[in-house]
């Protein structure tokens, strides 16, 4: 079986911790997962943990060693260059070189999917790489006509019109085009992770669904026409929602999922209901990528008390994509 990568992330951040704390809680996963990013921080982190890990360096799978971890170390690092707890360059450009290097094995068909931890987007920034997160990154280096973001968990799952841009802009994305696009999206997706005949909401964008004109008419002219040409195309769905009601109904077990028209409408509801157990998946794109759905959260770096049950979600995820 071909292995499955997971970025560590920013190494000055919990990435490497919750790493070792999967592999660790789930034995099987160490024999499969090949890791991209420092080894000198990994190797400090199970130390530190007190995990009698063997960890083996490879340029290419012809160095696998089914006997020890596996690692891809894009930026090999002495530990003392990371300052854990920090936004730096250093953690920045590890950050993305690791992605950067699963992608290049995903595209080749090296490993059958990639779960990202965290990176800090100003420490990407920092170190020149002008991305404002994963999803795009995974965007420019990988191939598909178009792509979202979709947030699972179990109680709740949302994807999204438009991520990382700024809330006038996010209005302007809401076209019939763009909606139409995710509702589809949303329908393959959850078919591919099991839902056979999923059940879609769409939410509307303005208060109260723009109550029929009063308050805005993105539903009347762009979403609604989105919504009608789903369900001629055979796809069950219903919309635009209330956004104040929809997540309400959803978790009741209406709909199978939201599909919401900005970041915040969607990250909202379902970090409040998942934090630590959510999972990002990049959907649309010709490689599979799951991620956690949380920080760097450099304050509790080194710690030890980060959790990793969104990173094992994460992984659990991309199996059954």
């Amino acid at each position: 079986m071909k292995p499955f990568g997971i970025t560590v992330g920013d190494p000055c951040g919990i990435g490497p911790e919750i790493t070792l704390k999967a592999l660790h809680a789930s034995p099987d996963y160490q024999k499969q997962a090949l890791l991209f990013g420092s080894r000198s921080i990994l190797s400090y982190y199970a130390q530190r943990l007190g995990y009698r890990f063997n960890f083996n360096t490879i340029d290419t799978l012809a160095d696998w060693d089914e006997r020890a971890i596996n690692i891809y170390d894009p930026l090999p690092v002495e530990v003392s260059r990371i300052p854990i707890g920090n936004v730096s360059v250093i953690g920045g450009e590890i950050a993305f070189q690791s992605v950067r290097s699963a992608i290049e094995f995903a595209v080749r068909k090296e490993i059958r999917s990639v779960v990202t931890a965290p990176l800090n987007k100003e420490a990407l920034h920092l170190s020149g790489h002008p991305f404002a997160g994963h999803t795009e990154i995974f965007a420019a280096y990988t191939h598909g006509s178009s792509y979202t973001m979709l947030l699972f968990s179990d109680a709740l799952k949302v994807i999204h019109v438009s991520t990382h841009v700024s809330l006038r802009q996010a209005c302007d994305a809401c076209t019939k085009a763009r909606v139409l696009e995710v509702i589809r999206l949303a329908h393959q997706t959850m078919q591919k992770i099991g839902y056979a005949h999923p059940r879609i909401a769409v939410s509307g964008l303005n208060p109260h669904a723009g109550e029929h004109g009063l308050f805005g008419t993105e539903e009347i002219e762009q979403i609604m026409p989105a919504v009608e040409q789903a369900r001629a195309d055979g796809l069950e769905v219903e919309g635009p929602i209330p956004p104040d009601t929809v997540f309400i109904r959803a978790l009741k077990g209406v709909w199978d999922i939201v599909v919401v028209m900005y970041h915040d409408q969607g990250h909202i509801p379902l970090k409040m209901l998942a934090f630590d157990s959510g999972v990002n998946i990049t959907v649309g794109l010709d490689v599979i990528r799951t991620s956690v759905d949380h920080g760097t959260a450099f304050d509790i770096a080194d710690k030890l008390v980060a959790k990793e049950e969104s990173l094992l979600k994460a992984i659990e995820i991309g199996m059954r994509l």
